[in-house]
Order: structure tokens, then C-alpha cells, then sequence
């Protein structure tokens, strides 16, 4: 079921989506593990795309990255509980017209409860290392994280992403607020801090106005 819908995704996109809609791959020479991800020259790249400061380049490249790995897994609760765990050693990237496109060797499946050890074994590791690289906070990271689960349940297949935040808990719940009709980041990707840019629809700075 969650392959078909990624496959539509895909369609909608003209085939830009940033995740394999089978999740599965055999990687050849143009993909790169996760566990090699050359996390400084990446940063650099997207700050120099956007002539941002570095820590800002490092959120907005962790925003593209925990996008496409996290919005299988929000997908995937939504269409019937069952949720895909692409693990670190197994996840796979490489750079897209999407930003970024990941897939796995192996996936595994688990249900709502499985979520929160899946990103601390997947997501934690980076988020760390970029804190580390590009002294950008670890909250602000995880708030992309939070939003990767809000969006496409807002946007794509109907679920109740507050409750689903609020089920995995730490360190995502409590990273996006809610009047029932739209949601709101309580962190920032450093989007707006750009030069001649509009906020996201979604960014803490307009819960101030």
C-alpha cells in the first residue's frame, strides 16, 4: 500500500521525490551510505547554494534530508499503522533534484511505538554530528523532524499528526502547536533568516504576529 502512494507521490512530482517509493534499493556507484554521508561538504554546499551562514545552510540541508526520511514513516501510520524503519547502516543517499533521495539494503516494519527508537537509531547520530559541525541547535534539527510527520498528514494522507507526535514523544513532541486548522513550528529552519525570503507557512515567527 505505502509504495503505490509513494509511487503517485512520485507522479505528482514529474518523478522528483526524494525517497525510492519501493524504500528498497541495490545501491551502485551513485549512492553513498548514510554512515560515509560527508556531512561537512554538504552543509558548505547548501549554505554557498543559498549564500547563508553555515549553521544556517546546516538546517536547511537537515530539513531537506529528515524529510524524506521521515515522511515514509508518517505516511505509512496514517495508511494502515504500519510503519517502515529504514535503519542507519542500511540507509543509502544521494544527492537529487529533490535535494536529497534515500533508500535502504534492508527495511524493517514496526507499528506507532516503534517510531521513537527508530529516529534515536537513525536520525540521532546526524543530528548530533551536525549540531557538532555547524553549531546549529539539536532542537532546531529535531523541529524538522517534528514537521517532516506533520506535513504530509496535513497535506497528502489525512492523520492526526498531533496525536502521532504526541505517541512518539521525545525529542519530537512538543516541536509543533496546533489551532486545528493549521499548524505551527515552536522552532525555526533558518529559512527566513535569508536575505529577500518570505517565512514558511508553518515558521514560530508568525505565532508572534
Amino acid at each position: 500500500m505505502l509504495t503505490g502512494v509513494l509511487e503517485k507521490f512520485a507522479e505528482a512530482r514529474q518523478g522528483v521525490l526524494g525517497v525510492v517509493p519501493s524504500l528498497v534499493i541495490e545501491p551502485d556507484e551513485t549512492w553513498t551510505p548514510v554512515s560515509a554521508m560527508p556531512l561537512d561538504d554538504l552543509i558548505q554546499q547548501t549554505a554557498d547554494r543559498w549564500g547563508a551562514p553555515r549553521h544556517v545552510g546546516a538546517a536547511l540541508f537537515w530539513k531537506t534530508y529528515s524529510y524524506w526520511h521521515t515522511m515514509p514513516m508518517a505516511v505509512g501510520w496514517a495508511l494502515d499503522g504500519q510503519v517502515p524503519v529504514m535503519r542507519f547502516d542500511d540507509t543509502w543517499f544521494k544527492v537529487s533534484p529533490a535535494g536529497v533521495t534515500v533508500g535502504a539494503t534492508a527495511v524493517t516494519w514496526t507499528d506507532v511505538d516503534g517510531i521513537r527508537p527508530a529516529l534515536l537509531e537513525s536520525q540521532e547520530p546526524l543530528i548530533k554530528r551536525i549540531s557538532t559541525l555547524a553549531r546549529v541547535g539539536e532542537r532546531t534539527l529535531w523541529g524538522s523532524t517534528a514537521e517532516a510527520f506533520a506535513h504530509p498528514l496535513r497535506d497528502q494522507v489525512p492523520g492526526d499528526y498531533m496525536s502521532l507526535l504526541e505517541r512518539i514523544g521525545p525529542p519530537v513532541d512538543g516541536l509543533i502547536q496546533s489551532d486545528g486548522t493549521r499548524y505551527l513550528r515552536r522552532t525555526c529552519c533558518l529559512w527566513v533568516t535569508l536575505p529577500d525570503v518570505e517565512p514558511c507557512s508553518t515558521c514560530c515567527v508568525l505565532s508572534r504576529h
